[in-house]
């Protein structure tokens, strides 16, 4: 299977971890060899409830005894989307109540770009250095790094790209920008949170000029830092929100929700403003919804931050410099690029699944299921520190 994997199936990088899976539970991956890997990672965040949580899997066989695709996005009546995005509606802040549900959070940033514009009337869009919001064109046209998107130029216009943290380039943000989008904390800079109340004088400013206000939560959302949301720790609310990953429940998902007058201008002026035909699938919609109310309707976001204090208590090492991030994601950052790779790479053969991040190459992806136990925490905190002692500078 090795060989065709590197034969039939297209690769995103030189060399792929190539690891051959069997099966997946709870906090751990199986290879075909029965070898058990414990996951740090949770499918880069996209686990929120571990590998197979039975309320899922209960609510995707459930669904697949009713049916499955019966028509492109918006047009029947489908329960587990309806409810899904009447569940969305309830825990989140006026004005964001209608949400439009994508296959990808890639492509609801798309959506989200394309309504910004649609609001505004406006075309500039200002993002950040060193963000990271997917790999379509119009994702790609607000990543905040160059060297990935140099060789898929030309890109949409009009984007320009101010500095994440710094108050003193906001003045940037004009009666020209239709929106500005920013990574609730950012994730392939290196889990970088907002400061002094930085998101809040975005807010400001964006309302100032009639500018719309987009929050990627793809990463940070769904309970991963403890609240639902990353940005009800930082007292801003977004005109459009913008999630996928976690909602899931290891599912392909994305959404953008944002104000019923805003969502309503998709229907008409062109009529199919934004289209999909698999978006809100109901399968998927179906285990979404159940990883949804798992989530809200147990402690699992509380012990979220209990569970960050516990690796920050076993995860401390003359290599490993600060950790960054909140709640269940953390980067733990090493004293040099050679070191994380050492570690990653020795901790895979050590039964722990580490990754890294896309632009901090010192960054040690810490990003389990919420559903980790505090056992399975300090063993995973035990390997890697184990695996640092072996490191010789």
């Amino acid at each position: 299977m090795t060989s065709d994997f590197f034969k039939y199936q297209a690769q995103t990088t030189p060399h792929p971890l190539a690891m051959t899976i069997s099966h997946a539970e709870g906090s751990y991956i199986y290879d075909t060899n029965q070898k058990a890997y414990l996951d740090f990672v949770a499918g880069v965040s996209a686990c929120s409830l571990g590998h197979r949580h039975p309320k899922v899997i209960e609510a995707i066989k459930n669904q697949l005894d009713k049916y499955l695709h019966v028509m492109v996005y918006g047009e029947y009546i489908q329960e587990p989307a309806v409810e899904l995005t009447k569940l969305l509606a309830s825990h989140l802040p006026k004005p964001l109540e209608k949400t439009y549900l994508t296959n990808s959070g890639t492509e609801a940033i798309d959506g989200a770009l394309k309504l910004a514009r649609r609001v505004t009337g406006r075309s500039e869009i200002i993002a950040a250095h060193h963000a990271y919001h997917g790999n379509t064109m119009g994702a790609l046209s607000v990543m905040g790094f160059e060297e990935r998107k140099q060789v898929f130029r030309p890109l949409i216009p009009d984007v320009k790209f101010i500095k994440f943290n710094a108050q003193e380039e906001l003045s940037q943000i004009t009666t020209k920008t239709a929106a500005v989008i920013l990574e609730t904390i950012q994730g392939g800079a290196g889990f970088i949170e907002p400061k002094d109340g930085y998101l809040e004088k975005v807010r400001k400013q964006c309302d100032a000029v009639g500018a719309l206000l987009i929050l990627d939560e793809i990463q940070p959302g769904i309970g991963r830092t403890g609240k639902l949301f990353g940005f009800e720790h930082y007292n801003c609310v977004p005109d459009i929100l913008v999630t996928g990953k976690g909602l899931g429940g290891g599912m392909p998902i994305g959404a953008f929700t944002s104000s019923s007058k805003y969502m309503d201008l998709l229907q008409d002026n062109p009529k199919l403003g934004h289209i999909t035909t698999f978006g809100g699938h109901p399968v998927i919609a179906a285990a979404a919804l159940a990883t949804l109310k798992e989530i809200t309707g147990s402690n699992l976001m509380s012990q979220t931050l209990e569970k960050e204090a516990l690796i920050r208590q076993h995860l401390k090492h003359p290599l490993i410099t600060e950790i960054r991030g909140r709640g269940l994601m953390l980067a733990a950052i090493t004293q040099s690029a050679d070191i994380t790779n050492e570690v990653v790479l020795k901790c895979k053969d050590e039964g722990l699944i580490l990754f890294w991040l896309l632009f901090e190459p010192k960054a040690i992806r810490i990003s389990p299921p919420l559903t980790i136990s505090n056992d399975e925490i300090i063993k995973g905190c035990m390997i890697i520190t184990r695996v640092l002692d072996c490191i010789s500078l």
